[in-house]
């Protein structure tokens, strides 16, 4: 039964995403799998906890945290796909490196996401069915999780609008939390995933859920997320990025360098 439900969740998040890379397609743009990433592990994982029949509260906690993240953060990819002019770097240099091969590549990177979608969401098929569970910890979680999923909104919104200002174009934003972190959204984005494994105390295998932090940062730092956003960001704003990376903290939030 498990076994099928898992197997199940994986082929629809192919297909899921198989129609997302289709829209890309059509609209030329390839930041349409960041959406379905966080749309993927948001739909999936609430199936799995709606379906459970572990304890009910550890599945409300962890059900309202999964449904709050993944429409703040889904919907801030939509509009930022949907509104910018020009698609994201990381999938920009992707499509003009490999012409007529690129279509074949980005479905197979869809492919890739929904993958691991799929894992990401494994927390909350764990949560399901959680029979019993600490409220100690439960509550550190939910409170995790609402800071983090505030501190990423509050980045993005801060980063947004100094991006809207006239005297934006080739500076670097220093403003609230960007003084302290270069990437202040990547950083909550990972305190983010600590909210499940302690949710999930008292859960058969819920101690594997501690990878999913370690897999986030391993992601973030090394593969999607900081140094591709480093190396655009020299590309396109030179001496002042390398001065704000002389000063301000790679990404955990600290004092800036004097």
């Amino acid at each position: 039964m498990i076994s099928s439900i898992l197997t199940f969740s994986l082929v629809m998040l192919l297909l899921a995403f198989t129609v997302a890379w289709w829209i890309q397609r059509l609209a030329g743009n390839a930041g349409y799998v960041d959406v379905a990433w966080s749309v993927g592990i948001g739909v999936t994982g609430l199936s799995y906890l709606v379906v459970g029949e572990g304890e009910l509260l550890p599945r409300l906690a962890a059900g309202v945290l999964l449904l709050v993240w993944a429409m703040r953060l889904g919907g801030h990819i939509l509009k930022r796909v949907v509104n910018e002019e020009q698609e994201d770097g990381r999938y920009r240099a992707m499509r003009e490196r490999l012409g007529r091969g690129a279509q074949p590549a980005f479905l197979l990177v869809f492919w890739a996401q929904a993958g691991l979608a799929w894992l990401f969401a494994l927390p909350f098929h764990v949560i399901a069915g959680q029979p019993w569970f600490s409220p100690w910890a439960m509550a550190a979680g939910v409170v995790i999780g609402l800071v983090a999923i505030w501190g990423e909104a509050l980045a993005d919104h801060q980063l947004a609008r100094f991006k809207a200002r006239d005297d934006s174009h080739g500076r670097t934003c220093r403003d609230g939390l960007w003084r302290y972190s270069r990437h202040p959204n990547y950083f909550f984005e990972w305190l983010h995933w600590f909210s499940y494994p302690l949710i999930a105390v008292g859960a058969t295998g819920g101690v594997w859920l501690w990878g999913l932090p370690v897999m986030m940062l391993l992601f973030l730092w090394f593969v999607t997320g900081i140094p591709y956003t480093e190396k655009q960001a020299l590309k396109s704003r030179g001496a002042d990025y390398r001065d704000y990376q002389r000063t301000t903290s790679p990404f955990i939030p600290w004092r800036p360098a004097s």
